[in-house]
């Protein structure tokens, strides 16, 4: 309840948060994978994400 009352106060969280989700769309579009997916993922995610779009997911080939 603490952190969710952190939010309210400070909007820079919620402005780093959706930073971070916009990067990660860029990063998946990047590998060839959807962008409005794993921008969504991040949403609920966040580093999380991250984390996995850059340590797990290799390039897909190029779409014919």
């Amino acid at each position: 309840m603490l952190f969710a009352a952190q939010i309210a106060q400070d909007p820079g969280y919620l402005v780093g948060w959706g930073s971070l989700s916009l990067i990660n769309a860029g990063l998946a579009q990047g590998k060839n994978r959807s962008g409005l997916i794993w921008f969504g993922i991040s949403l609920l995610l966040g580093p999380i994400a991250t984390f996995l779009l850059v340590a797990f997911c290799e390039k897909l080939p190029e779409p014919a």
